[in-house]
């Protein structure tokens, strides 16, 4: 039994909390709230999840997911993650996050933003591109004909599979667009961007995606 650390609990993170109960896994989940403020979702979600601190999360976790705004890389906790697979769900939304430069010009992307924070990490992009509510209702079994898909993106080939399993566990597809930087192509605005499109029809949608200075 594997447990999942999450750090943000709001629409994504909790979808992914249901989910990792429903596969068996345990749950540390955590926001910037406190422990708290989360014992109706963990009373919810039963024996196997408990609400802890960002730190806590970040120590329990044999994988972890971060799942908050942009503002809040900061405060992701550095050394409990260091050597982990840790998953990016975020996407760069300025009415939310405010105007980001190095976005904003496209010389980076959010999970580098989060691999730079975490340098002993490794982060893998996953779970951005899909509506919170379909995480808990358009999964399917292997096999299934025109099972959805989605991407994953990372430098280290092994935490990608790590994902991958997770994603299929969790009855999706799994499609690797390559690096960390290469996940600007499934960000909002790119034609894969919430759609629900099996394996090659998102890796055609992948493959049409442009930067935004070129939209």
């Amino acid at each position: 039994m594997t447990t999942i650390g999450i750090i943000g609990a709001g629409n994504i993170g909790s979808r992914l909390a249901r989910l990792a109960v429903q596969h068996g896994h345990d749950v540390a989940i955590a926001n910037s709230r406190g422990p708290e403020t989360l014992q109706d979702l963990v009373a919810e979600l039963g024996d196997h999840a408990r609400a802890v601190t960002r730190d806590e999360a970040a120590a329990a976790g044999d994988l972890v997911v971060v799942t908050t705004p942009l503002a809040a890389i900061e405060t992701i906790p550095v050394e409990p993650l260091v050597g982990k697979v840790v998953i990016d769900t975020n996407n760069y939304y300025p009415q939310r996050d405010g105007q980001i430069a190095a976005l904003d010009d496209e010389t980076t992307t959010t999970a580098e933003l989060l691999q730079d924070h975490l340098p002993g990490a490794r982060v893998v992009k996953a779970f951005n591109h899909i509506m919170a509510s379909d995480l808990t209702t358009a999964g399917t079994p292997s096999g299934t004909p025109d099972r959805r898909a989605l991407v994953v993106a990372g430098d280290d080939a092994d935490a990608k599979q790590t994902v991958s399993d997770l994603l299929d566990e969790f009855g999706f597809d799994a499609v690797d667009i390559g690096p960390l930087a290469e996940g600007w192509r499934i960000q909002r605005d790119t034609p894969g961007y919430v759609k629900p499109y099996a394996a090659d029809e998102l890796r055609q949608a992948v493959a049409e995606a442009k930067r935004y200075r070129d939209m």
